[in-house]
């Protein structure tokens, strides 16, 4: 009888030393669609590699050669992940098709059309991880994120993340993005902390609709954001034991708790968070099960990153089922 995924999965683990599990939680980031600094990355610590435009090659065929080279690299094969969102966020030049621009309002079934669509260039690519659902919900049009958000209802929002993620189905692992609720925390978390003091009961009628539609639509992760509900715990969701467990808990949601890109925290210009290895264990911690690394992260701090984790670990400050 074959072993089950999870079987496999546990067996793979029990495998590994502190470190090779350390590495197992860490995606990272290199330059270029030169395949060997990309392999050397994951050889340095990291087992997950995040694509973005500057590792994008001239053609499909080209970026599928990139994408072998990686994924062969290593047993079990490292994730290759992209934000591909199209519109305002599309990494492939060869991705054309509607984003949520043109997607405000729009029947679900143009929306399931549009990322089946996306799903096929993406699996032709060898990408295997897209966080490209935008499940957030702005107040109006002067938002930072309303042009790669769906609408201003949360039910209509709702509607087009249920058929997202659908339209990507088992070819590509969905990502829904920014939990909490990137709508409610105004602000640019690629350089603050957005805040807001929405309580729980708020978010649940309104910022919790798309993300509970997009879980129970089967999204295999769900992307936590640096964003600050006071109303709830005065830390960035990212780093919120609380905010993870009321992804786990009150939304049901039982795949990969993937933080934003912990550069993003440490550019916020708060010493609290000014640490990425800090950050990285902080996060785990709290719930997280993947953390990416990616503005201003060398191969050095990727490395460091990693070699921090496993250490945390060794002295109790994570726990080892993290």
């Amino acid at each position: 009888m074959p072993q089950t995924d999870e079987a496999r999965a546990a067996a793979l683990v029990a495998g590994m030393s502190t470190i090779e599990r350390a590495g197992v939680v860490v995606m990272g980031h290199a330059p270029g669609t030169d395949p060997a600094p990309l392999v050397g990355l994951l050889e340095s610590g990291p087992q997950g590699l995040i694509l973005m435009g500057d590792n994008i090659a001239a053609d499909p065929d080209a970026q599928r050669l990139v994408s072998d080279a990686v994924a062969s690299s290593a047993t079990p094969a490292p994730l290759i992940a992209i934000d591909e969102e199209g519109g305002d966020v599309t990494r492939l030049p060869w991705d054309g098709l509607p984003s949520a621009r043109e997607l405000k309002g729009a029947d679900p079934s143009a929306v399931t059309a549009a990322f089946d669509a996306r799903a096929d260039l993406l699996g032709a690519a060898g990408i295997t991880v897209n966080f490209g659902i935008v499940a957030d919900v702005p107040p109006d049009e002067g938002s930072f994120i309303f042009s790669r958000a769906y609408g201003t209802d949360p039910e209509i929002v709702a509607d087009a993340v249920r058929a997202a993620v659908a339209g990507e189905g088992d070819r590509i692992l969905s990502t829904l993005k920014h939990f909490p609720g990137h709508g409610a925390a105004s602000g640019d978390s690629h350089s603050s902390i957005p805040t807001t003091d929405e309580t729980y009961d708020e978010w649940m009628g309104s910022d919790a609709v798309p993300f509970a539609a997009g879980i129970d639509e089967g999204a295999e992760l769900v992307m936590v954001g640096h964003l600050r509900f006071t109303g709830v715990d005065e830390r960035p969701a990212s780093l919120s034991p609380e905010w993870y467990r009321i992804l786990r808990d009150d939304l049901g949601f039982e795949g990969v708790a993937v933080t934003d890109d912990l550069g993003m925290l440490t550019s916020s210009g708060e010493a609290a968070y000014a640490d990425p290895v800090a950050n990285a264990t902080s996060a785990l911690g709290a719930g997280a099960d993947l953390v990416l690394t990616v503005v201003g992260a060398s191969a050095e701090e990727h490395a460091r990153i990693v070699d921090g984790i496993a250490a945390a670990t060794e002295r109790g400050e994570i726990p080892a089922d993290r």
